[in-house]
């Protein structure tokens, strides 16, 4: 029997133990009888600081060989997104026909970047091709994120439910927008102004190539107070854009800190789905964004090969941001949890199948067989027996 490929027994040991996690986190909420935790404000606070650690993660981790691709990168994580949010949403329109909708598109148009730098190292994809998924899957996080504040307080009046989500504006204006979209880029430029005066005095003093333990801890405590802060007033494109420079933490705890944000978040969305899960909208949640993937993938991706083309087409794949997302919306939208649960099972189960089948397609097939020598008769013996005679 042919093996999935590394990339795929990676991706499915990732959400064996996602699933093992929600299921305690459920057991956990059915054991101790809790009664809607998401309506406090420490469980706000909480989601929205797992929302700005995935973030920040994610934009850190973007490879510098990906500015190569810096026009597909920007049509992939802008119209690229946007037309999959617009594709899931018109689905879930036409089956639901509520609201809704419209928050459950964008929850899950983003490609999971945990996932995707878990496989990354295993993966047969060509490294500009890697290097595209890579940075496309930490632009698309904050862009989400952003859309569902923006869309989200529009839908809240649309559907005439009184509720407010962590970040969005109170009134479904341009203006609030606007306000919004300037306090994030604002956050990420004092920042970075903050960091390049930094950088230039430690040049200046001659220590700007060292790694002093007091520096160290001095940066980090500046990025826990930029945390601090873009949670509180919900800046999470800010932070987002932070991670693009300001970088003091070591690639591999960053990736720890990102599996442990993952696993609290996991457990938190069990600890939701007491009140039961809807597996039919999950599963056409699933299709539809799985499905956009591959429409967007196939439209926005013709000038590369045929085998990156494939597996960019493939390479859906949901889990911190979608999973803290619906966490975030879950107080205004009740329900959404118990759709996007099943809807990431059902993506997640796809990219498996879809990149097995991609890799074993890809696959050399046996060689033709070899005839033997000795079983090739002469060139006498090839000619008909008249003309054999004939020659003797």
């Amino acid at each position: 029997m042919r093996s999935f490929g590394t990339g795929t027994e990676t991706a499915t040991r990732r959400l064996s133990r996602l699933a093992v996690v929600v299921a305690l986190g459920l057991v956990f909420a059915s054991l101790v009888g809790l009664d809607s935790p998401a309506s406090t404000p420490i469980y706000l606070y909480g989601v929205t600081a797992l929302l700005a650690i995935g973030l920040y993660s994610s934009a850190s981790g973007i490879p510098r060989e990906a500015m190569k691709d810096l026009r597909l990168l920007l049509v992939a994580v802008t119209l690229g997104v946007v037309l999959k949010a617009l594709l899931i949403t018109g689905v879930m329109l036409l089956v639901m026909r509520e609201p809704v909708a419209l928050v459950l598109g964008i929850a899950v148009a983003q490609i999971d970047p945990l996932s995707v730098a878990a496989m990354s190292g295993r993966s047969r994809l060509s490294p500009r091709a890697l290097a595209l998924l890579r940075a496309w899957s930490a632009f698309d996080d904050p862009i989400t994120a952003l859309l569902i504040v923006y869309v989200s307080a529009f839908t809240l009046d649309w559907s005439g439910v009184a509720g407010h989500v962590a970040g969005a504006p109170a009134v479904a204006d341009v203006t609030s927008y606007l306000l919004n979209l300037t306090a994030n880029l604002g956050f990420a430029a004092g920042t970075w102004l903050v960091w390049a005066a930094a950088r230039w005095l430690l040049r200046r003093g001659g220590r700007g190539n060292t790694r002093r333990p007091a520096t160290t801890a001095l940066m980090l405590l500046l990025l826990a107070a930029l945390v601090t802060v873009a949670v509180m007033n919900y800046l999470m494109l800010g932070i987002a854009l932070v991670g693009l420079f300001f970088r003091p933490l070591a690639p591999e705890v960053v990736d720890r800190v990102s599996g442990g944000a993952l696993t609290l978040a996991g457990f938190a969305l069990g600890m939701l789905l007491t009140p039961g899960i809807d597996p039919l909208l999950g599963v056409v949640l699933g299709l539809a964004t799985f499905g956009s993937q591959v429409f967007v993938g196939y439209a926005l991706t013709r000038r590369l090969p045929s085998t990156d083309r494939g597996y960019l087409m493939l390479g859906q794949q949901n889990g911190i941001t979608a999973i803290v997302l619906s966490l975030t919306l879950e107080p205004a939208f009740p329900g959404v949890v118990g759709i996007v649960a099943p809807a990431i099972l059902v993506v997640n189960l796809l990219h498996i199948v879809s990149n097995g089948w991609w890799a074993r397609r890809l696959e050399p097939g046996p060689p033709p067989p070899v005839v033997p020598s000795a079983s090739v008769p002469s060139a006498p013996d090839r000619l008909p027996a008249p003309q054999r005679r004939a020659r003797r």
